[in-house]
Order: structure tokens, then C-alpha cells, then sequence
């Protein structure tokens, strides 16, 4: 019986083949027991606890966990296997590649986890999520190309060099892209300061839109025309920016004008007729009505209120309301508005001393 044990089949005894075919297969089933039993289990219990922390264990475990347990048992099993020097070597390196890419997998799921629930202990969570998209990225380009150096050092490669090229070719590449990194840096100060976010309504220069989508090197805004406006972070970082989406109430300034005609007792109606009717809207608080100057032609009046929103379209409803009210009350009181004139007076001189001279130059 020991003989048919040692017998060699590919350069291996029946009994390494078998003891490595049978770890492969118990570990396979084990693996199948664990992930169809408790992890089943344990989902089930997750999804009734309120916390989310669990939910990502578990699903780390699943997307990641169980795919890299199963290469770690064939790479336990193969070792009961004698293979050329060659063969085992890029064996090894293979399992390497697929570990570290698991494992890399495991970390960027990590990060984007634990940046998410920090983002959701403040306000906007969705909108915040949505602007840390370039952030994630970031992040994972770095966890990738710092796994991917700390796979070739235990591959046995040397680098050093690698670094130090690295090194001098980064700062090449910055001064070759100041702009983008500018840009970049920016993009940073966004994120983090929070000048806006996805969603305000923002002015820059003589420009104004929508925040749509914040990237890594410019933002988009959609105007009030429709069009898709780009505007690179550092422009947006060293300008003025007008942020009209954070505004909790909107302050109205304008002017009436009556003919200086209007008499004083009229002229005193003014501000507490205004006053009543701005008063009487919902979502409007008066705040004051003065006659402030003797104009040119006009005698002028200055009124402000507040809309107590910032909607755009309620402002110009309001607004719209209050002139109508005002127009329709002076034409009642026979106020009339005033609009740029002016008045000449002639008076008649008389001509009777240069009527003298004519006739005397006459004669």
C-alpha cells in the first residue's frame, strides 16, 4: 500500500497530490459552509441594526475577504507540490499580484467608507459625496501606486531607484503643470473651506449658474440661459464668488418719483400707504419707507423690504404684487409719478428803450 502512495505522477507522489487536491477541496467547502452559514447570518442581523459600520464588515468580507481566502488555500495546497524552480517562482508571483490587489481592494473600500461617514454627520450628505469624488480618487491613486512599489520591494527588485526617478521626475512634471496643480490645490480648498457646493447658485464676474459637478481640475456651472459654463478651480478660488444659494432672506431697494405738483398732505400718505402694502403679503417683511430727496424733477422716495426666502421667483412675484398695489393706490389718491422734465418759464420784457433807438438811428 505504501508503494502506490510514493509512486510519481508529474514529478509528484500519489500522496502530495492527494493531501494537496484534498486541502483545496476542504477548504473550498469549509469556505462555502462559513460564507452560506454565519456570514448569511450575520447579514441578516445587520441589516436590522441601525449602525452601518457592520454592513461594511460584511460585505468587505464577501467582495474581498472570501476571493483572497480562496487563493490562499491553493497557494497552501500547491506547496505539497514539488514544481520546477521556474514554474514556482512565477507561482509565487502571481499569488503576490492577486493578494496585494485584494488587499489594496479592502483599503480604497475602507477609505471611501470612512470618508463617507464622515460626510454624513454634516448637512448636504449627497451633495458632499458627490464633490469628494475627485478626493476618493486621489487617495486612490496614491494607496495604488504606494501598494504597487511595496509589491516590487517583496518581489526582491531594488527601488531606489525607482524612488529617486520617481522624485526627479515629479518635479519635472510639477513645473511642467503648474496650472493643473494650481488647480488641483484648489480644488482642495473648495472641498474643505466649502465657498459652495454642488447645488448653490453662484456669481463670478458677470457670470452666474448652478453649481452642477466640482472636479479635480475645473468646475461646471449651468447659467441661466441653459448653457454649461467651465470655469477652472483657481479662477473660482482667487475671484469674488457671490454665493446666492446660501441666502436666507432677500433685501429689496427701489424708488418712487412724484411730481413736485403733489401736495403735502398727500406727500405724508406715501410712506404709510407703501407700508400697509407690503405689510399685507405673506413671506415679505417691510422694513422702511422714507422720502429722501427733492430730485431734478421728482420728489423722491426710497423703500425697502425683505422676501423672506431666497427664491428668485417668489422675489419677482412679490415684487410684482407690491407695484401693482402701489400703482393702483396712487391712481386712486391721484398721485402721479414723476418722469424726467423740465419746465421752461418765458417772461416778457419790455422793448420800448431799444424801440427808441431804432427809431432814432432811423432818423
Amino acid at each position: 500500500m505504501s508503494d502506490f502512495w510514493q509512486q510519481i505522477y508529474l514529478g509528484n507522489s500519489i500522496k502530495n497530490w492527494t493531501i494537496a487536491i484534498s486541502i483545496i477541496i476542504i477548504g473550498f467547502i469549509f469556505l462555502r459552509i462559513i460564507k452560506k452559514g454565519i456570514v448569511g447570518k450575520l447579514k441578516k442581523w445587520a441589516l436590522r441594526t441601525s449602525i452601518t459600520f457592520d454592513d461594511f464588515i460584511i460585505s468587505t468580507v464577501e467582495r474581498s475577504g472570501f476571493p483572497l481566502f480562496y487563493i490562499l488555500i491553493v497557494y497552501g495546497a500547491v506547496n505539497w507540490l514539488n514544481m520546477p524552480v521556474g514554474l514556482q517562482q512565477k507561482l509565487v508571483v502571481a499569488i503576490w499580484i492577486v493578494v496585494m490587489f485584494f488587499v489594496l481592494k479592502i483599503i480604497t473600500s475602507a477609505v471611501k467608507y470612512f470618508i463617507f461617514t464622515a460626510l454624513e454627520k454634516n448637512g448636504n450628505s449627497e451633495i458632499r459625496k458627490k464633490q469628494a469624488a475627485g478626493l476618493i480618487i486621489m487617495l486612490n491613486v496614491t494607496i495604488w501606486i504606494v501598494g504597487f512599489i511595496f509589491l516590487l520591494d517583496n518581489l526582491g527588485y531594488n527601488i531606489g531607484t525607482l524612488i529617486a526617478g520617481l522624485g526627479i521626475g515629479g518635479i519635472a512634471i510639477a513645473l511642467a503643470a503648474q496650472t493643473i496643480l494650481g488647480d488641483l490645490f484648489s480644488y482642495f480648498v473648495i472641498f474643505f473651506d466649502k465657498p459652495f457646493e454642488i447645488g448653490d447658485f453662484i456669481g463670478v464676474d458677470d457670470k452666474a449658474g448652478s453649481v452642477e459637478y466640482i472636479g479635480i481640475k475645473t468646475t461646471r456651472l449651468r447659467t441661466s440661459a441653459g448653457e454649461q459654463l467651465i470655469c477652472s478651480n483657481k479662477d473660482l478660488t482667487d475671484s469674488r464668488v457671490h454665493n446666492y444659494g446660501r441666502m436666507q432672506k432677500r433685501r429689496v431697494v427701489f424708488n418712487i418719483r412724484v411730481i413736485y405738483q403733489t401736495g403735502a398732505a398727500k406727500l405724508k400718505k406715501i410712506d404709510g400707504m407703501v407700508k400697509d402694502i407690503i405689510e399685507k403679503r405673506e413671506e415679505v417683511q417691510f422694513d422702511r419707507a422714507h422720502f429722501v430727496s427733492f430730485g431734478d424733477s421728482s420728489l423722491n422716495f426710497e423703500i425697502v423690504y425683505y422676501i423672506l426666502t431666497p427664491d428668485y421667483t417668489v422675489y419677482m412675484n412679490k415684487q410684482q404684487e407690491i407695484l401693482f398695489a402701489i400703482f393702483e393706490a396712487f391712481e386712486k389718491e391721484k398721485i402721479e409719478f414723476a418722469y424726467p422734465t423740465q419746465t421752461l418759464f418765458l417772461q416778457k420784457e419790455p422793448f420800448a428803450a431799444g424801440e427808441k433807438q431804432f427809431d432814432d438811428l432811423n432818423k
